[in-house]
């Protein structure tokens, strides 16, 4: 047992799961959060790891899929964001939702009842000097704290915008036109495999949606902001103007379902609801954030066959969401090359979603950990999901073209051998993962 301290601000999915990690490890832990104190545009509660954007963790396949090799490499390591995102699973066809609610509950009572880690409530808005600490802050970096790291690191901080989607009561939801169905029946149960609702659109309706979206009264810019936004997060409204076919092949594509209240008519486009909690009350419209007005968003959204009487629980939104330039910055140990007693982790290093931010928090979390106790961890191999991202923000990626990013094979180096193209995919990524998890193990067996 070492009687030094890690101090973490920001009680998000990374600073959580670094906690988690960190106190697993022996290490006394501070957790600090400014909320409730301090509130933000996104956040409802005060409760740790809460999600404001979407409650998918995406893909759950570890075996053809980036992000679900990442799933599995937290599982690993004893991830608590893992853990608790199994405990509070929806149906989602193929992919890790969760009941947001309950998922941030079961983090706050596993942080609070852990015996080496104490929290402490309130805004933290300098870098401090002496002390070990590691900043898990978020794309919602308060105003105060972003400056003290700009000041820091002479640069200025990027930003772009991430827009929330909106979710909508199931029991408004006029299911003589809307059915149940995940695209392509994906899943093992009947639970899964009808866990979307679909709204169907003809030619002329989605004509209209879409004129609807471009009229529609939108939120405006601050001055001296940019609307420079990660293309996975784009407002629909944004796709919209890319063209007029783009939603139909992003988002709202028909492909895969089947109308089960007109199956002899294929829907020209088709809008998805995700459950959003266990109930099965609410649902999420995937892919349909915003930056409308709220009073358009209930007039153009009304316009989806189905969601004529929709009630909406939340109306979707948009955030700033700061990042570091981490090549310049982060050493690959994740710290503050100018003040090696800080360490960053989470979305504010330039990661994008929410299994990604969680798993720089597990790294930085055990990081910190192995050199409070004397010990030297390096990151993990540039062959596994969690080593392509650590690599990709501290050094693989162009600094002057930094941007999020998600996890994808892209990032991993190529495999000897293997079959490019579209052809040789799904064994390329069946070669990449099973790779990854030797060179995983290996790691998580050199840290005992």
């Amino acid at each position: 047992m070492t009687d030094k301290t890690l101090h973490i601000v920001g009680g998000g999915m990374a600073g959580s799961e670094a906690a988690w990690q960190a106190a697993n490890l022996g290490i006394n832990v501070v957790l600090h959060e400014m909320r409730p104190k301090v509130e933000t545009f996104a956040h409802q509660t005060g409760n740790f790891g809460e999600m404001v954007c979407s409650n998918s963790f995406r893909s759950d396949d570890d075996e053809q899929n980036a992000v679900g090799l990442l799933h599995w490499e937290m599982r690993a390591a004893g991830g608590l964001v893992m853990a608790s995102a199994d405990a509070n699973k929806l149906p989602a066809g193929g992919a890790l939702a969760v009941d947001r609610e309950a998922f941030a509950e079961h983090i706050t009572a596993k942080i609070n009842a852990h015996p080496l880690i104490s929290v402490e409530f309130g805004e933290v808005s300098e870098l401090p000097t002496d002390g070990t600490w590691l900043f898990a802050t978020g794309p919602l970096t308060s105003p105060a704290l972003g400056a003290a790291i700009a000041a820091e690191t002479g640069t200025d901080r990027l930003a772009f915008f991430d827009a929330i989607a909106p979710i909508v009561y199931a029991d408004s939801v006029n299911m003589d036109i809307a059915w149940l169905q995940s695209r392509y029946d994906k899943g093992e149960t009947e639970e899964e495999q009808k866990a979307y609702l679909n709204c169907p659109m003809t030619k002329d309706q989605y004509e209209a949606f879409i004129d609807a979206l471009a009229a529609a009264d939108k939120t405006e810019f601050h001055e001296g902001e940019t609307a420079g936004y990660f293309d996975g997060c784009l407002p629909i409204e944004v796709m919209a103007e890319r063209g007029r076919e783009t939603l139909r092949f992003g988002p709202m594509k028909p492909v895969g379902l089947t109308n089960a209240n007109d199956p002899e008519n294929k829907p020209y486009a088709v809008v998805q609801l995700r459950r959003d909690n266990k109930l099965g009350t609410l649902y999420n419209i995937v892919g349909f954030q915003t930056k409308m007005k709220y009073g358009a968003q209930t007039e153009v959204f009304k316009m989806i066959p189905g969601l004529e009487d929709a009630s909406f629980a939340r109306l979707g939104g948009i955030h700033r969401n700061t990042f570091l330039n981490s090549p310049t910055l982060l050493d690959d140990q994740m710290r503050l090359k100018s003040r090696p007693n800080i360490r960053f982790a989470g979305q504010v290093t330039g990661v994008e979603g929410y299994v990604e931010s969680a798993a720089m928090g597990l790294l930085a979390g055990r990081m910190a950990a192995a050199e409070l106790l004397g010990r030297d961890l390096p990151p993990p191999p540039f062959t596994t999901a969690m080593g392509a991202l650590i690599n990709h923000i501290t050094g693989g990626a162009e600094a002057k073209t930094f941007q999020p990013m998600n996890v994808n094979f892209g990032l991993f180096p190529p495999l000897d051998g293997m079959r490019g193209g579209r052809k040789g995919r799904k064994e390329r990524y069946k070669g990449y993962t099973d790779r990854a998890k030797d060179d995983y193990n290996q790691w998580l067996d050199g840290q005992i």
